[in-house]
């Protein structure tokens, strides 16, 4: 019944006026502070509105890398005060500390475009870290534009092109989906902290 709620309420907020605002607001958000990805709400839309899905992949891109300035000025400027509150809410000091210690500005720029295009590890963390560590703004938003906007118009062009079927099988299989999808963070997280622990990724 809750599954059936939820999918029910992505797909009415999806058909909203107010939709693309809220798609913003959230592309905004999850760069800096939102543990949810926008993809909740962008892949709806576009599945319910197909030939307005490259309007959609130009909002989210844009505000999820304002999202993302917002994050680097919070971690460059107001550490202490705000981007640390933020990281023990989410229970991620210790990870961010461990980044912190021993990431370069090379492999925070990978990091930036794994966290950017795949959500690996989360892109909140990674922007709070590149102002904390003083990376360049402008290569910092070069760099979210390519990773962020690789993105959103790579799901476009498949919901362009493979909508419907997509839309029929999101319907048939939403609990699944769900299901998989929470596993496969769960799966990517738990690997990712491994590796931070045991130092295999630096």
């Amino acid at each position: 019944m809750i599954l059936k709620r939820l999918k029910h309420w992505t797909i009415s907020l999806a058909n909203r006026p107010t939709a693309p605002h809220w798609l913003g607001f959230i592309a905004f958000i999850e760069s800096s502070v939102f543990p949810i990805p926008i993809d909740i709400l962008y892949i709806p839309m576009g599945l319910v509105y197909p030939k307005r899905v490259y309007r959609y992949a130009f909002i989210a891109t844009i505000c999820s890398v304002l999202g993302g300035i917002a994050g680097w000025f919070i971690g460059h400027f107001a550490y202490d005060t705000l981007a640390k509150p933020i990281l023990e809410f989410y229970g991620r000091v210790e990870n961010f500390e461990a980044l912190k210690n021993k990431a370069t500005l090379q492999f925070l720029v990978i990091l930036l475009i794994t966290s950017g295009f795949l959500h690996i590890p989360p892109i909140k963390i990674i922007t709070i870290l590149a102002g904390v560590m003083g990376v360049n703004l402008g290569l910092f938003i070069i760099t979210c534009f390519f990773a962020r906007g690789a993105r959103f118009y790579l799901l476009a062009w498949l919901i362009q092109h493979f909508g419907k079927k997509a839309m029929d099988f999101l319907f048939r299989n939403f609990k699944w989906m769900l299901l998989i999808g929470f596993l496969n963070l769960l799966l990517v997280y738990g690997i990712f902290i491994i590796c931070i622990n045991k130092h295999l990724l630096f």
